[in-house]
C-alpha cells in the first residue's frame, strides 16, 4: 500500500496539501487564541473562542498526523537517517508539551504574564516545526 502511495503522481502531493490544510487550522487557530490572550478582541471569551478554535485545532491536529504518517511510510527510512526530521519531531514534542501545560494551568482563565510567555512560546515552537518540515526536503 505504501509503495502504491510513493509511486502514484498525485498522492504524495495530495497528501502534502492535506498536511498545509491542517497545518493552517492549527497555525491560525493558534495566533486566533494567541491574539485573544494579548488582549485583543476582549469583548470575546476567551474560553468560549478557544472551544471553538480547539475544535479546528483537533481537526488540523488530524489531518497532520494522518498525511504525515502516511508521507512517512512513503520514505521510512530517509525521514529516520534525517537529523532535521528528529529535530522537527522534538520541536513539535516540545510544542504539545507547552500546549498541555497551558491548558493544565488554566492560562485561558488567568490570561496573566505567564500564558502570554507560553503563547509565545508556543507560536515560535510552531515556526520553526514548519520551517524544520520545510528543510527536510533540502537535506
Amino acid at each position: 500500500m505504501f509503495a502504491a502511495l510513493a509511486a502514484h503522481p498525485w498522492a504524495y502531493p495530495l497528501l502534502e496539501v492535506a498536511h498545509l490544510i491542517g497545518l493552517a487550522l492549527v497555525l491560525g487557530n493558534l495566533v486566533l487564541i494567541e491574539l485573544r490572550v494579548f488582549g485583543l478582541g476582549s469583548a470575546l471569551d476567551a474560553r468560549a473562542l478557544a472551544r471553538l478554535s480547539l475544535v479546528l485545532v483537533a481537526v488540523g491536529f488530524g489531518l497532520l498526523g494522518l498525511s504525515g504518517l502516511l508521507m512517512f511510510a512513503t520514505q521510512t527510512q530517509e525521514l529516520l537517517a534525517s537529523r532535521t526530521f528528529a529535530v522537527k519531531m522534538g520541536l513539535m514534542s516540545l510544542a504539545l508539551c507547552n500546549a498541555a501545560f497551558f491548558h493544565a494551568r488554566g492560562s485561558l482563565e488567568k490570561l496573566d504574564g505567564t500564558a502570554k510567555v507560553l503563547m509565545v512560546i508556543s507560536s515560535v515552537l510552531w515556526v520553526l516545526v514548519v520551517a524544520a518540515g520545510r528543510w527536510i526536503a533540502y537535506e
